[in-house]
């Protein structure tokens, strides 16, 4: 009976040293998924933090005079390619042409021997001078092209949209344009996509 109760105590023993080795085990693992998680959350902050980012506050305008403040576009690189957040607000309901010129600012300017708004803006931002308005996917037009800005039925913009062939540092300095009209991404029936008219502009800093 005294050998019986040795083997017993032993086995108590030696269950009790494995489940303490498995506890250690399973508080270990827990600890490097936790550090992994960590890491990975400093990581992508790290990155965001790191973005290049560029403002731009946007001003109603005319033949002229550089009108009222009609809020901020935010520009942000991103692995997707260049990120524009309006946040804009006073603007006619649909959607509007929306494209990077080439000159960093926003007054009148002359078109057809008369004062016009925002054409001291020059036009569509086009390195290549391919002269083409091919839109935000083709690589063969302005590279300013960009997607349509949307404005909802209270006259707010607020919808993100994305540039895949531009940088912050290509387009700091140079100016936003938003058009009465809206954008086909081609220049017919009309040219650069039928937006006519400039009705809002920023220079991006």
């Amino acid at each position: 009976m005294l050998g019986c109760g040795k083997k017993s105590r032993t086995k108590r023993v030696s269950s009790n040293v494995q489940n303490r080795s498995l506890n250690i085990q399973f508080h270990l693992r827990s600890i490097a998924i936790l550090s992994l998680l960590v890491a990975s959350v400093f990581l992508v902050g790290t990155r965001s933090a790191g973005a290049a980012t560029a403002t731009a506050t946007i001003n109603s305008i005319s033949a002229t005079v550089i009108g009222e403040s009609l809020g901020t576009v935010i520009f942000m690189d991103t692995a997707q390619g260049l990120v524009i957040t309006p946040k804009l607000s006073g603007l006619p309901p649909g959607e509007h042409g929306f494209h990077i010129h080439e000159k960093g600012a926003c007054g009148p300017g002359m078109n057809q021997g008369k004062p016009a708004a925002g054409f001291a803006a020059g036009g569509h931002y086009d390195p290549a001078h391919t002269k083409k308005h091919l839109g935000p996917i083709s690589t063969a037009g302005h590279r300013g092209d960009l997607p349509v800005l949307v404005v909802d039925s209270q006259g707010d913009a607020t919808e993100a949209v994305t540039a895949s062939h531009l940088t912050v540092e290509q387009i700091r300095g140079r100016s936003i344009m938003i058009h009465a009209g809206g954008d086909n991404y081609s220049d017919t029936p009309a040219p650069l996509g039928g937006g006519g008219a400039r009705i809002a502009c920023g220079v991006i800093k």
